[in-house]
């Protein structure tokens, strides 16, 4: 699956690959800028770091310098910057990633570093102190989760997992979900469909929002939980014609048609949940531990926000996966990777992890930062409770290494309205979308090899 040793990689060659960064939609995963504590020494080098604005903010730039002694010069996250940056033989020291989509995607075209070694050398980051997630971040060639391990990731939520407003809750009359036993997805929609409001046509109150990270990894994880894989074994195409995809695209589409949240034919104005749910108006929220990092600063909401494990299909697997993992990466011909370790080491490891575990943004990717999650309060222990149960149901869910998260949801987002508009069955969509994506796939696969 790997390019021949020694191959040169064309821009040509990466571009076709790509889909030139089709549709973006991931809601950004933002890191915490709190103070940090002193780390490794440097000797003066510059570091080039490619990522979002959020994940490395210029507080977080000056106390790198500081703590470390090594300039980072951060360059805005773009994936046709990154292909003409790598394609040119300057590539940027680190570069920001998700996990469950982007590890499988980059390693297969043999752009990424092998970080085993430098893991294995580590007084940091041990190899027994990962929490499984960073699985996430490993590829053998074939399958995700296997093999060397090509990047790590900030901080983690099982983002099948939903936040619900205990005041919705009790303005409708329904009852709380249970804390540790999942509701099955049918009974969700059924609860979110009598938690919605609406008011002279419009909607007031979403019941639920329940969309993942991006819709293409929702899906693959839906089908899991239904008890199959989107996937063929060999990952080079989709099926949603067999009974466990297409009940999972069944289900998302009645979530759409239901209009009980915000989907590609009902757009929230805010663009993801967070300020909608802020606002009580939005009684249920699949953003897994992560957006607790949002509530804990919220006095008046926090005591009403709680956290439920991931629902289950009936007849299905208890499966809790996490759709994002974002985090680091270093490319294979980064100039400077020494000093891009060191950064690496104290941006995973020591005072900026140290911080965003105890904000609340994310569960921490070494387990021994745990202690670190917030509990201080009632709401908070109760959050954490819920939490720690549902960490024996993550599994690595494995995505296809022949095509963005992005180009895949672009593909999704032109055949899917039709159905949730009512004027196309699911079994036309699901030929749609085998069509369709499976082309994409089928030009991925040839170019890897």
């Amino acid at each position: 699956m790997h390019p021949r040793a020694g191959a040169s990689l064309s821009r040509r060659r990466f571009l076709a690959l790509s889909a030139a960064g089709a549709a973006t939609g991931a809601a950004t995963l933002s890191g915490c800028a709190m103070q940090v504590s002193s780390g490794v020494g440097g000797g003066g080098e510059t570091v080039t770091l490619m990522a979002k604005p959020d994940d490395f903010p210029p507080e977080l730039v000056r106390q790198a310098r500081k703590d470390l002694g090594v300039k980072i010069v951060t360059v805005r996250y773009d994936i046709t910057k990154l292909i003409g940056m790598m394609t040119n033989g300057a590539p940027p020291d680190l570069v920001r990633g998700v996990g469950a989509t982007d590890a499988p995607y980059f390693a297969a075209r043999d752009v990424m570093e092998d970080l085993d070694p430098y893991f294995a050398g580590s007084g940091v980051l041990d190899v027994g102190d990962l929490d499984p997630v960073n699985d996430l971040w490993r590829f053998d060639g074939r399958t995700q989760g296997k093999g060397p391990r090509y990047g790590m990731a900030k901080d983690f939520s099982q983002d099948s997992m939903y936040w619900y407003n205990t005041a919705l809750f009790d303005r409708a009359g329904e009852a709380h979900p249970p804390e540790t036993e999942p509701v099955t997805f049918e009974e969700w929609l059924e609860t979110a469909g009598r938690l919605t409001r609406r008011e002279n046509g419009q909607t007031t109150v979403f019941g639920g929002s329940y969309n993942g990270v991006l819709t293409p990894n929702l899906l693959a994880s839906l089908t899991v939980a239904a008890g199959g894989s989107l996937f063929t074994d060999d990952f080079s195409r989709v099926d949603f014609t067999t009974p466990e995809a297409r009940k999972a695209l069944n289900w998302y589409i009645e979530y759409g048609r239901a209009r009980v949240g915000p989907s590609i034919v009902q757009p929230d104005p805010n663009t993801w949940d967070g300020p909608t749910f802020q606002a009580n108006r939005m009684a249920m929220s699949n953003s897994g531990y992560w957006l607790g990092g949002l509530i804990n600063s919220d006095k008046k909401l926090a005591p009403h926000a709680r956290l439920a494990p991931a629902p289950v299909f009936e007849g299905g697997r208890r499966v809790s996966p996490c759709q994002a993992g974002t985090g680091l990466w270093m490319p294979r011909k980064a100039r400077n990777k020494d000093a891009a370790w060191r950064v690496f080491e104290w941006f995973f490891g020591e005072g900026p992890a140290k911080a965003r575990a105890a904000g609340g943004w994310g569960i921490p990717t070494l387990k021994s930062l745990r202690p670190l999650m917030p509990a201080q309060e009632d709401y908070q222990k109760r959050v954490l409770k819920v939490q720690n149960a549902e960490l024996k149901h993550f599994s690595v869910i494995a995505y296809t290494p022949y095509a963005t998260a992005d180009s895949l949801y672009a593909l999704f987002n032109q055949e899917a309205p039709a159905a949730m508009n009512g004027h196309l069955s699911v079994d036309a969509l699901a030929g749609r979308l085998n069509s369709v994506m499976n082309e994409q796939l089928k030009r991925g696969k040839e170019q890897v090899g």
